[in-house]
């Protein structure tokens, strides 16, 4: 159902208010929330083959208005209600009664976010740190790894700026080398992008950076093989896992890179500045905290690589219940139906007059990210007719030096209704302009 401003002013004021009332509050939102068709109680069992009726039940623990069809979670994710409702509880402990003995309280808490953290990705706690974000993460390794003159790393050319320009800001610094692995036209496949990396490995390499999923052309890079060929020549391995995270059902066990990063703000749908940062625990002894604190987690890395001084409390220990909120869909039914979404419009797309998809058309080589160039249409115009006359949310890509066009991210919260609608947009504007 479709929720008016009128609508969506009155949630807000029910919101604002509750923040100071107690817990009568809640049930008033609640009913407030069933009123607009929203819920924060649990889903029903995931059947064996969900249909849409499943998943407009899933869209229902989401904020977002029916009639919005967002489809940008590459960028950012709406908070699954369970999540938001846990931040609200927690802040409004802490915030009443601000003392040593809620902050412990909440602390402890934050143990459980790691440990589901480690649960999902078939890891342990001891090898978990919760960061503010993917970018953190990423510095956390570039920042942390000794590294010097005759040393070499070697980087992916499309690798965001924190698993890029990071490294070259410290080679200038501390005088190691960055060897930059071009981008190619096209997925390469898997053995391809393995001997892509290989031709770049010297004896003087100490680590490799990659992005598990590109948010630039929807590669899905093969991950587990190139941490296996870098652990065989002695070279770390970082992943950034900011498109994979939430998204993919990961194991990290059977991948075994050193170090893995995400951000629960994009495809986990869980509360902003928070984040994940795995180091095998078989690598703990070659890396060093960038900061030096109070407040550090309770077991094995967390102890000193997250004693970073007061952090958001209340956001974090909700990290768990967005965990659980996906986890009771099950992982691997999320990543099926994200890449089926994506797979019906890289389908869709490709029979309209004009479209030339820069995302390779093979399941196997994307995930979730779909990106394309709309004929001769301005990739930013587009975007926002399709934001302010169709409330349909995309990313806009005109300043990309080779790859200019629209990027579409689908995810579970996403109908087949949102990708035939999208479609039927670019469809109408390519055939009339913008």
């Amino acid at each position: 159902m479709a929720v008016s401003r009128r609508d969506f002013t009155r949630l807000l004021a029910v919101g604002g208010s509750s923040a100071f009332l107690a817990k009568p509050a809640f049930a008033q939102q609640a009913q407030a929330l069933e009123a607009l068709g929203f819920s924060a109680a649990p889903l029903p069992r995931t059947p064996t083959e969900p249909d849409e009726k499943f998943w407009s039940e899933v869209r229902s623990r989401f904020l977002m208005p029916r009639d919005l069809a967002f489809l940008n979670a590459a960028n950012l994710c709406p908070t699954s209600l369970p999540a938001i409702e846990t931040m609200e509880k927690n802040l409004r402990h802490y915030e009443v009664n601000p003392s040593p003995e809620v902050r412990a309280v909440l602390l402890r808490a934050r143990e459980d976010s790691r440990q589901l953290l480690a649960d999902a990705m078939r890891v342990t706690p001891e090898e978990i740190v919760l960061t503010r974000n993917t970018t953190e993460g990423n510095n956390f390794v570039s920042n942390g790894l000794a590294l010097g003159p005759g040393d070499e790393i070697v980087v992916w050319a499309d690798n965001h700026p924190s698993n890029l320009g990071a490294w070259t800001t410290k080679a200038k610094r501390f005088g190691f080398s960055v060897v930059t692995v071009p981008v190619l036209p096209t997925h390469p496949g898997t053995q391809g992008y393995v001997d892509l990396f290989a031709k770049a490995f010297t004896p003087r390499t100490k680590l490799v950076a990659i992005s598990h999923v590109s948010s630039n052309s929807g590669d899905l890079l093969p991950a587990k093989e190139i941490c296996a060929m870098a652990r065989e020549r002695g070279v770390l391995s970082l992943i950034d896992g900011a498109q994979a995270f939430g998204v993919m059902d990961l194991d990290l066990g059977s991948m075994q890179p050193d170090f893995y990063t995400g951000s629960m703000h994009k495809w986990p749908c869980g509360p902003k500045e928070t984040g994940m940062f795995y180091l095998n625990k078989a690598v703990h002894e070659k890396i060093h905290p960038s900061v030096i604190g109070v407040y550090g987690g309770a077991v094995g890395i967390s102890k000193t690589f997250e004693a970073e001084g007061q952090r958001d409390d209340a956001s974090i220990a909700a990290v768990a219940e967005a965990l659980r909120f996906q986890g009771s869909i099950g992982r691997a039914v999320i990543e099926t139906r994200a890449r089926s979404l994506a797979n019906h419009l890289i389908t869709e797309l490709g029979t309209l007059n004009g479209v030339k998809m820069w995302t390779h058309t093979d399941p196997d080589r994307h995930a979730a990210i779909v990106i394309f160039q709309p004929g001769s249409l301005d990739p930013r115009k587009l975007v926002a007719a399709l934001a302010e006359k169709e409330k349909i949310v995309v990313t806009g890509r005109s300043n990309a030096q080779d790859r200019p066009g629209i990027r579409l991210a689908p995810h579970f919260y996403n109908t087949m209704a949102d990708v035939d609608r999208t479609v039927g947009a670019i469809k109408r504007y390519l055939a009339n302009g913008v």
